[in-house]
């Protein structure tokens, strides 16, 4: 999977079957449209492509209070590297010229000049343009291109969308969100310095990078993180720490159960197993470290169950 940023008229690639959305966790709807375009692809001879954008165009319009974002642009290339599905990835910045783009110009610039398409998938809600009047009709309209409208995908009745996923983890059920993303919920990040505070108090903690404002959940959960000394159990907090920290920044701390040793500067996936509790502000330290003993202590009944389970 190549990926490409700026205008692709300059890397002189060959046309292309193209679907086009923010594609934000790459859940279960988004595998069955990249599966759709692959065979449309293979039956035409084109390579896959997908056309994304950074910023979310949620987060561009709505930046005092952006929505809660399922996955980092790179962990989005890394779900979509795994499914081995997209040949290429076009990311166009969304910025004010591009989001007061015409229907007519998104077409005739994008699609048809930069993009080369000559396949086009598209969900069957998808609007764009300038006022979002862009719509199917003026896709299908295009002679330089076929159009094809992917109906909504359905897990369990319900309408696989990054919305749902956002809600059911917001609420804590990550059975329902696993179920709609088709794995288990995970960020990556890089370790960095803190306080350091947990080594204080018994509780060593790596200290995740979140390159966005906010995230889809917030607690404490029982996780499994992915580190170069090979995959660990463990418990970790997200949200804002309330009882050692007054910032606004959301932090995702993650205490490691078997393990000692330095971190910092490595990259981490986190993948969430069980939401524990909400995070709740305590009087002082004490009361803190007597809830995280009890936290720590439930992950590793939740991860030995599961291992016999797994065995």
């Amino acid at each position: 999977m190549q990926v490409f940023l700026g205008d692709p008229r300059r890397f002189a690639l060959p046309g292309c079957a193209l679907t086009i959305g923010n594609f934000d966790g790459v859940h279960q709807g988004h595998r069955r449209m990249l599966e759709r375009l692959r065979a449309e692809a293979r039956a035409r001879e084109l390579p896959t492509a997908l056309l994304t954008f950074e910023p979310h165009p949620r987060e561009f319009f709505a930046r005092a209070n952006p929505p809660a974002r399922l996955s980092t642009l790179r962990d989005k290339f890394a779900l979509l590297e795994e499914l081995g599905l997209v040949d290429y990835v076009f990311v166009y910045r969304f910025n004010h010229s591009f989001s007061n783009m015409t229907g007519k110009d998104f077409v005739d610039q994008v699609l048809v000049s930069e993009l080369k398409t000559r396949y086009l998938l598209i969900g069957d809600d998808f609007q764009f343009g300038s006022g979002r009047q862009g719509n199917f009709e003026l896709l299908a309209s295009c002679p330089h291109f076929a159009t094809e409208a992917m109906p909504s995908v359905l897990i369990k009745g319900e309408r696989a969308s990054s919305t749902l996923v956002r809600e059911r983890l917001g609420a804590g059920d990550l059975d329902s969100a696993n179920a709609l993303l088709g794995e288990v919920y995970r960020i990556s990040g890089k370790v960095m310095h803190g306080k350091k505070l947990g080594r204080t108090i018994g509780f060593p903690t790596a200290n995740i990078h979140l390159p966005h404002l906010k995230p889809a959940l917030q607690g404490v959960f029982v996780v499994e993180a992915d580190t170069p000394h090979g995959r660990l159990g463990g418990v970790a907090s997200l949200g804002l720490n309330p009882t050692v920290s007054d910032t606004p920044d959301y932090k995702l701390e993650v205490h490691l159960f078997d393990f000692s040793g330095d971190l910092y500067g490595q990259r981490l996936t986190v993948r969430f197993l069980k939401k524990l509790r909400d995070e709740a502000r305590y009087d002082d330290l004490a009361t803190l470290v007597a809830q995280i003993e009890r936290d720590a202590a439930s992950a590793k009944t939740y991860l030995t169950s599961l291992q016999r389970e797994q065995a």
